[in-house]
């Protein structure tokens, strides 16, 4: 037996069931096309508002939660560098005071002991000083000494050289007046 189908030719379709033109510009479709759309947009609204949307808004919570948490604790961590900064400026300005005391009392030091050297020195080239004095006075006062009797003795051979007698008071006497001046 042979089945027989029959279709029926319709604004949108042909006898063949194929469809003239665009099918979704068919005015007869229309109503269908909106119910489905309807549909299909409620479905969507739905899937959107209970699974995606909540979870975007959990991911965007907890976005939002770790920004402001490394916000924090950014601000923690330039909170903490500040006071490091701050302790290490100041271990360093007592750091140059204590250096500045003790190169002050370096220098105390030195100079105590620079005195004290200057001293002992200052004593020794006193000591020596008094000491050449000594020995040079002495020698002076022999020389004075010895230039006397030089003298006299030179005076004494000039008379006899020169043909008169030698008297040593008188010659004696001759020299001291002019060793005096």
């Amino acid at each position: 037996m042979e089945t027989e189908t029959t279709q029926v030719a319709g604004v949108c379709v042909d006898a063949g069931g194929y469809a003239l033109g665009m099918p979704q510009l068919c005015a007869d479709w229309m109503p269908n096309q909106i119910f489905w759309l309807v549909i299909t947009l409620i479905a969507i609204f739905f899937v959107l508002s209970r699974i995606a949307l909540p979870r975007i808004g959990a991911v965007l919570a907890e976005r939002s939660g770790t920004i402001t948490n490394d916000i924090a604790a950014a601000e923690d961590y330039k909170n903490q560098a500040a006071a490091a900064e701050a302790a290490y400026e100041k271990a360093l300005a007592d750091a140059r005071l204590e250096a500045q005391a003790i190169i002050a009392k370096a220098k105390a030091e030195i100079q105590a002991e620079l005195d004290v050297e200057l001293q002992k020195a200052d004593a020794e080239i006193a000591a020596r000083t008094a000491e050449g004095e000594a020995a040079i006075a002495e020698i002076r006062d022999t020389a004075v000494k010895s230039i006397a009797t030089v003298a006299k003795d030179t005076a004494k051979e000039l008379v006899l050289a020169m043909g008169g007698t030698t008297d040593a008071k008188t010659i004696t006497a001759a020299v001291s007046a002019r060793m005096k001046g």
